[in-house]
């Protein structure tokens, strides 16, 4: 089958054909249509998680996947042949990945079947950011009226969690420089954008009392901490914890939990109209190191993989 993989530690991801995975018990092979480009592919690129996972080279990139069933392992139930599904790929070890024309998976946790209405290719850049964002979200609970601050707004992300606390009624202050940044946020629903680079002064010209909520998604985790108002809640996706005795917060960190009900009220969303997967370009798989560059030189929401 094809893929893109890399066979060392912060080696260029290159085009390969493996032997197609079987799927073992309690798994499910899918055949992969689509994925996309997440921040967790350039860790395991720059082998930071070293320590966390065990790599099996030649490592396949790629957390999302959509595709169709091709394939069930032993024990298997509630999933068949020719079932179109999404998810993340959820394995104790890196190797196999969604930018790939195949990937064994578990069939309980971390796949969903795609609903009517939700075409593959966004359902391929749904899985881990819509995933993480939401817990996120879940996190600090922003409350109708409420200020939340999303730093990191730009990214897949940011994007996922604009909308999902506006659709709570949180006033949502996003940063984004100015232009086509501050567009793109205010278009998923921020009432407000602040150019990161003067953060501290704009959202305290915003909320002088300070903001209720705050999302952690990328930049100073204590820069963002510290325009909370007392008692507020912060969330951190980059495994921030601050001073919180301090500063009179509560604070929590967050990894993305893709079950089968969060993946599908995700997906229930976007099919209502209630959640826009932003994809902003979709590259063919030959084309995944230019999409992974592209992503690494900054992009406004989600950067999409068709196999």
């Amino acid at each position: 089958m094809r893929a893109v993989a890399f066979h060392d530690f912060g080696a260029t991801p290159t085009s390969v054909e493996l032997p197609v995975p079987q799927p073992a018990a309690g798994e499910v092979l899918v055949q992969v249509t689509a994925s996309s480009v997440n921040g967790f592919d350039l860790a395991a690129l720059g082998g930071y998680l070293k320590g966390v996972y065990e790599y099996e080279f030649p490592v396949v990139i790629g957390k999302d996947f959509a595709g169709r069933v091709a394939a069930t392992g032993e024990g298997v139930t509630g999933l068949a042949v020719g079932d179109e599904v999404f998810g993340v790929v959820l394995r104790p070890t890196l190797g196999q990945g969604g930018f790939a024309e195949y990937v064994a998976v578990t069939a309980d946790h971390g796949i969903a079947p795609i609903p009517d209405g939700l075409d593959h290719a966004r359902a391929g850049a749904l899985g881990l950011a819509g995933t993480a964002a939401l817990n996120a979200v879940d996190a600090v609970a922003p409350l109708a009226g409420e200020t939340a601050l999303i730093s990191g707004a730009t990214g897949g992300v940011g994007a996922f969690a604009i909308q999902l606390a506006a659709a709570r009624g949180a006033t949502v202050i996003a940063t984004a420089a100015p232009g086509e940044q501050t567009a793109f946020v205010t278009a998923l629903g921020a009432r407000h954008a602040v150019d990161p680079a003067d953060l501290a002064t704009r959202v305290r010209d915003l909320a002088p009392d300070g903001v209720a909520a705050a999302l952690h998604l990328a930049g100073d985790g204590d820069a963002v901490a510290g325009l909370l108002a007392p008692g507020g809640r912060f969330v951190s996706t980059m495994h921030h914890v601050p001073d919180t005795t301090e500063l009179g917060i509560t604070a929590s960190t967050v990894m993305a939990a893709p079950d089968r009900a969060t993946l599908g009220r995700l997906a229930a969303d976007v099919v209502a109209g209630r959640l826009r997967v932003p994809v902003a370009r979709v590259y063919p798989l030959e084309e995944s190191g230019r999409a992974i560059a592209d992503f690494t030189g900054g992009t406004l929401g989600k950067l999409g993989i068709t196999i």
